[in-house]
């Protein structure tokens, strides 16, 4: 686990107070933008590449969280499908990201950052190493 700080949710701590860890925030991002249909998928680092060969799934792959001054930051890396908008779909995966982050866990998002890290070509396989 890392040692990054928790997040905390509400300022009402009469009953208690509400932490949200920054693995969970990458988690719903991850999943929030794999609801776009124009992205073909989320660039993941080794780990997570060898994580999912051995059957895992990491929703989180290709999301990085930063708690900054201001408040959060998303960094999310992408690979989109040939022939799509990128400025169409980076606003849709910004829109989608932000709208379920702040369903879910009320947290106001300063920043939602599109790094597009590759192309898939339509009939080509892609894999971790191509991009």
């Amino acid at each position: 686990m890392s040692e990054q700080p928790l997040l905390e949710v509400s300022d009402n701590t009469a009953l208690g107070k509400v932490e949200i860890a920054p693995e969970v925030i990458e988690i719903i991002a991850g999943i929030a933008a794999t609801e776009v249909e124009e992205l073909y998928a989320m660039r993941g680092n080794f780990a997570s590449g060898v994580a999912e060969r051995l059957g895992k799934k990491a929703h989180n792959k290709g999301v990085k969280v930063e708690l900054i001054e201001e408040g959060v930051a998303i960094d999310i890396y992408v690979i989109l499908n040939f022939g799509v908008s990128i400025p169409q779909v980076a606003q849709k995966l910004q829109t989608n990201i932000r709208q379920t982050l702040t369903n879910m866990t009320a947290i106001d998002l300063q920043e939602v950052n599109v790094h597009v890290v590759g192309i898939h070509m339509e009939g080509k396989d892609h894999t971790e190493d191509e991009a």
